[in-house]
C-alpha cells in the first residue's frame, strides 16, 4: 500500500468520503492538519491523518472506503499513520469516535479521560466543538 500526503488544497476527496461517513470536515484546511491518502494496485483504500506537532498528536479522519472495507485495510492503514508519528517523535496518540471504539481498542487504544487531556488535543477544534460530548475519547502511548 503506496501512503501520499495531500495537500491541503487538494482535500476534495478525502471531504466528499469524511462526509458521507458522518465525520468532521470543517477543519481540513487548518493549519496543522496532514492527511494521506492510502492506495494499492485496485485503487484508493482509505485516508487518515494527524493534527497537531509535539509528542501529543491527534489521529484524525482514519476511512476504509466502504468497498474496500476486508482484508484489515484499516490495520494497515492506521500502523502506517502510527509508524509516521513515532518517525516524527510523536509519545502518544489521542483520537475521538463515535462508531470505531472497538476497532482502536483492538489496536492497543485505551479509554482516556478528556479532563486529563494534554493542551495540544485540548486545543483541538475536534476536541472543543466538531465531535459531540458522546464521542468516546482514546489513547496510545507509541513511543
Amino acid at each position: 500500500m503506496i501512503a501520499t500526503a495531500l495537500d491541503t488544497t487538494v482535500l476534495s476527496d478525502l471531504a466528499a468520503d469524511l462526509a458521507e461517513a458522518g465525520l468532521p470536515t470543517s477543519d481540513l484546511a487548518e493549519p496543522g492538519r496532514r492527511f494521506f491518502r492510502f492506495e494499492d494496485a485496485a485503487g484508493i483504500v482509505g485516508y487518515a491523518g494527524m493534527e497537531g506537532d509535539g509528542p501529543d498528536r491527534l489521529l484524525r479522519s482514519l476511512i476504509v472506503k466502504p468497498n474496500r472495507r476486508s482484508g484489515s485495510m484499516g490495520t494497515a492503514i492506521l500502523g502506517a499513520i502510527e509508524q509516521a508519528a513515532t518517525e516524527e517523535g510523536v509519545a502518544s496518540l489521542y483520537l475521538l469516535t463515535t462508531t470505531a471504539e472497538p476497532f482502536f481498542r483492538r489496536h492497543g487504544y485505551v479509554m482516556a479521560n478528556p479532563a486529563d487531556a494534554p493542551d495540544a488535543i485540548t486545543g483541538s477544534a475536534e476536541f472543543r466543538s466538531l465531535c459531540p460530548a458522546s464521542a468516546a475519547f482514546l489513547s496510545k502511548r507509541i513511543a
